[in-house]
């Protein structure tokens, strides 16, 4: 009787026992592209940039991320294109962590804009959301869409609008 008992269990927690997922790796480094809409921060009007992302995966659907954009939008007091570094970090949570990935996050960022007469300096802080799709195992597309609210000092709050895609691999 206990044989047949234990035997009953067994098969019941067979047939009931869930699908295994498919465990994707923590790390990754990509590239993107995509739109940053100055909207007159630093005097700069828009223009496209090109993006180095990188990810951690922390725990608990936390993922600790940076993005560095490269821009060269057009200064238009000078009417000359300028260099423009804004190198961010944060953290995102992942609300699926399966071969679908749609999260939400905060970055900490910096805006560094090289001119010929001068540079500006800004530090910026705002809210991001995106989704990253697995092509394959380790390597995945995605749409980005950040809002930062730019400060410096004796100056007024500015803000930047950007629009991202970009490929990433995992590792």
């Amino acid at each position: 009787m206990r044989t047949l008992l234990c035997t009953l269990g067994l098969i019941t927690a067979l047939f009931g026992a869930l699908p295994a997922h498919a465990q994707f790796d923590n790390n990754s480094i990509g590239l993107s592209l995509g739109y940053m809409n100055f909207q007159k921060t630093a005097g700069l009007e828009g223009g496209m940039f090109l993006g180095i992302e990188a990810s951690h995966y922390i725990e608990g659907g936390f993922d600790f991320v940076s993005l560095t954009k490269l821009s060269f939008p057009k200064d238009p007091i000078s009417n000359k294109r300028v260099v423009g570094v804004a190198p961010s970090a944060g953290i995102r949570y992942l609300f699926l962590e399966e071969s679908i990935r749609p999260y939400a996050g905060a970055d900490l960022s910096y805006l560094f804009v090289f001119r010929t007469e001068s540079t500006g300096q800004y530090v910026g802080i705002g809210p991001n959301v995106g989704i990253d799709l697995f092509v394959t195992d380790s390597v995945s597309v995605g749409v980005r869409g950040q809002y930062i609210f730019y400060i410096a000092l004796n100056e007024e709050t500015q803000h930047s609008l950007a629009f991202s895609a970009g490929a990433a691999a995992y590792f």
